[in-house]
């Protein structure tokens, strides 16, 4: 099983090592969900992790509130990615979405080229596309060139365990072309039930250890 830790700034990442986690998301202000963390977490989280085998995925995210951005926010975006990688990143953490709760392709096509072949996970905003069209979303994405998505199964705040078959299902249509990670009430208890049940082995969280 992968689990992967989702860190709010530094505060806890001394007391992981590689046998809990195999992966940190790192992020700023939980409280919404998660923003990009400054450049100096980013860098220290990085070369503290990586001297523990702890690999880094950044979130890239202005502000709380929704993911639909206008081309200030998607400059800003444009730089963060650009200064993530230069503290050694190893994954990039971003989700952009339409008015309509679509992917926002032109976006992503904008952002694309300043993320420079690094390894890229769509965050839970994947769960705002209708169900019908999350299939679609997933072949999108794959012809993009990410490598996750990260979903807990409803926008709804609905235990995850009532998602299953629908995160299964992902998984299922998926059929590891891209990696399926569940996340949202995923805590170290059912971590080990939930990825029997859904069919991944990526599990994400705060709670995971």
């Amino acid at each position: 099983m992968i689990k992967e830790f989702c860190a709010e700034n530094l505060t806890l990442l001394p007391t992981l090592n590689a046998s809990q986690v195999s992966r940190v998301e790192l992020c700023d202000n939980l409280a919404v969900g998660g923003t990009t963390p400054s450049y100096g977490v980013i860098k220290e989280a990085c070369q503290l992790l990586h001297d523990k085998n702890i690999s880094v995925a950044t979130m890239i995210r202005p502000r709380g509130g929704n993911f639909i951005y206008n081309d200030l926010e998607l400059k800003a975006m444009e730089e963060d990615i650009i200064k993530a990688i230069e503290a050694g990143s190893d994954a990039l953490v971003l989700g952009m979405l339409t008015a309509e709760n679509q992917l926002d392709t032109e976006a992503i096509e904008h952002l694309l080229p300043a993320t420079q072949g690094l390894p890229l996970v769509f965050h839970m905003a994947f769960d705002l596309i209708p169900t019908a069209q999350q299939h679609q979303a997933l072949d999108q994405l794959i012809d993009y060139g990410f490598v996750r998505v990260l979903t807990h199964g409803s926008p709804e705040a609905t235990p995850i365990a009532d998602n299953v078959a629908h995160l299964k299902n992902l998984v299922t249509y998926a059929n590891k072309r891209i990696e399926i990670m569940i996340g949202g009430g995923v805590t170290a208890e059912n971590c080990q039930s939930l990825s029997q049940l859904t069919g991944t082995a990526i599990v994400h969280g705060t709670k995971i250890i």
